[in-house]
């Protein structure tokens, strides 16, 4: 199946059934012994949005009841919250099943055979806080059919709906049958298309990363590991909507508002995303900090034209001038100056371009366009531009791999060894510097040490407190960084 389909929600409503009363009952289990009387209260604002959308429900309510013939047995076998809803007789609900199953037998009449109006019935209240749709009751009863082994009803699956699923899934406690039908069904998530801005490169439009959030979700939730570290990866790289502090203004309307269960993700998914999305953009923003802070700081007793010339110290202020104006006019450098107005028009209004919608490999890539200018023919080789693109290199090759995103496996299993909080920031109080040598993008054990060396070296490049991108013109390309038996920087193998 292609997720990428148009979600389908059957506007004609359920199939026709049974009516207990004027309550329309969907036969799940035509024989069943149970019937969930369900009460679906949709909010004002999912029927705002559900009315605008292009394809709208036929049934617009913010209270839909609706019933559904269950089997007992199979509810309790698959579900948590069933099994102890059901079969724990401290529940009133336990209670009244048990007597009128007994009231039944002692009519001889089998449950399979008895009326509607013979059978236990169940209450259960479902709100749309977690899946703002307006269709719960559709997601319901497919996840009800899930259960019970046979087909769904609505068809072609897109990954919108599977996420309701999930969610409902969750909610009562049946991820595992759930994640075994979805690979029962080969679904096939479709791929993420980006938009391109003027300035600031592709990006995700709103409905792009909340089908990127969908997968994240339902990746997480129905155990799809090969889908779920890809796609958080995706959303690092790209960034969220929801850690940026500028806003459209249709984001500030009460239907707009992100309150899904993707727009939040669970398990601390969504501070450990914006963490790593502010660890490498930390990372790639000290590259020009770094060098800048070199040829401005007055402590810096030397030039960094290492030519030894009279006109030596204004190469370095060309330099300089040139780096800023190439930042500047590429919005990745904002001033501010000892004005209090100045000050808070900055606060009030942000940068210029906000790049945290930015995706992070193109702000790499405008970096690397740094002119390669000269004061004159004697200095071709004091240019920042070449000073800077090996370390960009080396900062782009630690994005690939498997080292930004989240394995499902190694954060199911410890969320705080997996994290990148703990490593933020040393424990003893010092700050952590990472003192970057050119022998370190050179070095074979990241190319055949496999995935973990690679992700280790990621997580210890990202997570630094500082950057010292020079160390090895000033040290003599003898310093390193180390995990584990290996230190990146030494000329042979651990014996």
């Amino acid at each position: 199946m292609d997720g990428s389909a148009p979600e389908q929600v059957n506007p004609a409503g359920p199939p026709p059934g049974k009516y207990l009363g004027d309550l329309a009952v969907v036969d799940i289990a035509p024989e069943g012994d149970l019937v969930l009387r369900v009460t679906f209260n949709t909010s004002k604002e999912t029927l705002t949005a559900a009315k605008k959308s292009k394809e709208p429900p036929t049934a617009l309510k913010p209270t839909v009841k609706q019933g559904y013939r269950v089997q007992i047995s199979v509810l309790k076998a698959n579900s948590g919250y069933f099994n102890r809803l059901l079969g724990d007789t401290r529940f009133v609900e336990a209670k009244a099943i048990e007597n009128a199953l007994q009231k039944l037998s002692l009519s001889n009449v089998k449950p399979s055979e008895a009326d509607l109006s013979e059978l236990p019935i169940v209450e259960i209240n479902e709100d749309d806080e977690a899946s703002r749709t307006a269709n719960l009751s559709l997601a319901f009863g497919d996840l009800m059919r899930i259960l019970h082994r046979v087909p769904i009803t609505t068809k072609p699956l897109a990954v919108r709906y599977l996420a309701i699923i999930a969610v409902l899934a969750d909610r009562f406690d049946c991820t595992p049958l759930v994640s075994k039908w979805l690979a029962a069904i080969k679904f096939k998530f479709p791929p993420i298309t980006t938009q391109n801005q003027n300035r600031t490169g592709p990006a995700l439009s709103k409905s792009s990363e909340e089908l990127l959030r969908q997968k994240i979700l339902v990746s997480w939730l129905l155990n799809r590991p090969l889908v779920f570290q890809p796609s958080t990866r995706e959303l690092v790289m790209y960034g969220s909507r929801r850690w940026c502090t500028l806003f459209d203004e249709e984001d500030e309307k009460p239907e707009h508002v992100y309150t899904a269960a993707w727009w939040d993700l669970p398990s601390g998914l969504e501070q450990e995303l914006q963490l790593r999305r502010d660890c490498i953009l930390n990372t790639v923003s000290s590259v020009p900090s770094h060098f800048l802070s070199l040829y401005i700081s007055p402590s810096q007793s030397r030039p960094q034209c290492k030519l030894g010339y009279t006109s030596s110290p204004s190469c370095d202020s060309f330099q300089l001038g040139v780096a800023i104006k190439f930042l500047t006019n590429r919005n990745l450098l904002s001033f501010v100056d000892f004005a209090p107005k100045s000050y808070d028009k900055f606060h009030a209004s942000g940068p210029p371009n906000d790049y945290i919608m930015s995706d992070v490999l193109y702000i790499i890539k405008t970096l690397k366009q740094c002119p390669a200018y000269q004061i004159d023919n004697n200095h071709r080789h004091c240019d920042l531009r070449g000073r800077m693109c090996r370390i960009l290199e080396f900062v782009e090759a630690r994005l690939g791999g498997g080292g930004v995103g989240i394995s499902r496996v190694e954060w199911a299993k410890d969320r705080v060894e997996a994290s990148w909080e703990r490593r933020h920031g040393a424990e003893d109080g010092e700050e952590r510097v990472l003192k970057y040598t050119s022998s370190m993008s050179s070095d074979q054990r990241l190319r055949y040490g496999g995935a973990f060396a690679a992700e280790n070296l990621a997580r210890e490049v990202f997570t630094a407190d500082e950057w010292d991108w020079t160390a090895g013109e000033n040290e003599g390309e003898t310093e390193g960084i180390s995990f584990g038996k290996w230190k990146l920087g030494e000329k042979s193998f651990p014996k």
